[in-house]
């Protein structure tokens, strides 16, 4: 029997490559939330009394951020929004529905589920297919980034959260890290920086309390759970390869041979940008002439606008209906 490196006392289950530990699934779990702890507390993400809005998908990732979160945050001051994308396939109602019971279960009353068709009248599966048959090749990925932060900025505001968080791991922040590098986009990289503002008064603040732990840190935590989370991966990963798919494997190809290559990689970001980051400042972002929401000072119309209308989406309805608070909504 392999003891546990940390309490010497139970049996060894998880290897963490990083640090070069052996640990018990007590200690393990215990290492995560503290980690998450940390990293709240060092950049100062998370005050106490603050409402928060979760954006959960289902997947693993949002299980343990909804697990850690009601742990050491107010259950009544967390709300949670879940977007069924219209995948086929993928983020699936019933997988939404597992995560939408538990965060019941934790106490918390305020949850909505809606979708991307109920937001602009289209799957976001129906929008990728238009774009395509008239030859645009926009990542599937754009479509759903722009729209998911939209309807979670969108319902934030209407039931009075002071942030929206996210499941973001680390895989997920290295991987744009190094994106937003390779594109030379400078403003980008210093926005991921957890002190960074949001570009606009009308954007609420984003916190990404799971950036610190690697993603097979969050499958490891919910397996010991026992969560009964989305397996299922995205078929526009293969279907529509990005740079950032491209960039996910050659970091995993890193990570094997050099482990914690990626924790480092966001650590000396950190410490790189902290000055800058500190030193942006929250915008008056002019209006888009057809959605009103906040667009760039060159933009006359925002990006999602921009590209729903080159996918052949003309009119989106843009509708955010009012969900009943105190009440898990599913869609008929």
């Amino acid at each position: 029997m392999v003891l546990c490196d940390a309490c010497r006392v139970r049996s060894a289950v998880v290897y963490q490559e990083h640090t070069g530990r052996r640990l018990c699934r007590e200690c393990f779990i215990a290492d995560v939330v503290e980690r998450v702890r940390y990293e709240i507390k060092r950049w100062r993400m998370i005050k106490n009394g603050e409402n928060l809005m979760l954006a959960l998908s289902g997947g693993k990732d949002s299980f343990v951020l909804l697990d850690i979160l009601s742990e050491i945050h107010d259950p009544s001051r967390l709300m949670v929004v879940s977007i069924v994308e219209g995948i086929p396939g993928y983020n699936r109602r019933e997988d939404i529905e597992k995560v939408v019971r538990y965060a019941k279960e934790r106490g918390i009353d305020t949850i909505i589920v809606t979708s991307i068709r109920e937001y602009t009248g289209l799957d976001l599966s129906e929008i990728v297919s238009m774009a395509w048959r008239r030859g645009v090749r926009e990542s599937p990925c754009t479509y759903d980034g722009l729209l998911r932060r939209r309807i979670i900025n969108h319902y934030a505001r209407i039931y009075g959260a002071d942030k929206t968080v996210t499941a973001h791991n680390l895989d997920d922040e290295a991987q744009t890290a190094i994106v937003n590098i390779l594109r030379g986009d400078w403003v980008g990289l210093l926005r991921q920086h957890p002190l960074a503002p949001p570009a606009s008064r009308r954007l609420l603040p984003r916190v990404k309390p799971l950036r610190k732990v690697y993603e097979w840190e969050t499958a490891t935590y919910a397996m010991l759970k026992g969560f009964k989370f989305q397996e299922t991966e995205c078929m526009y990963l293969e279907l529509a390869p990005t740079l950032r798919a491209r960039v996910r494997a050659a970091l995993y190809r890193l990570e094997r041979a050099k482990p914690g290559s990626a924790l480092r990689l966001l650590e000396t970001l950190d410490e790189l940008l902290e000055k800058p980051a500190r030193e942006l400042s929250v915008e008056d972002l002019p209006s888009c002439a057809r959605c009103g929401e906040p667009t760039s000072p060159a933009r006359r119309v925002c990006k999602l606008c921009e590209v729903l209308e080159k996918a052949g989406v003309i009119s989106p309805s843009y509708q955010i209906p009012f969900k009943a608070r105190g009440l898990a909504y599913l869609e008929a």
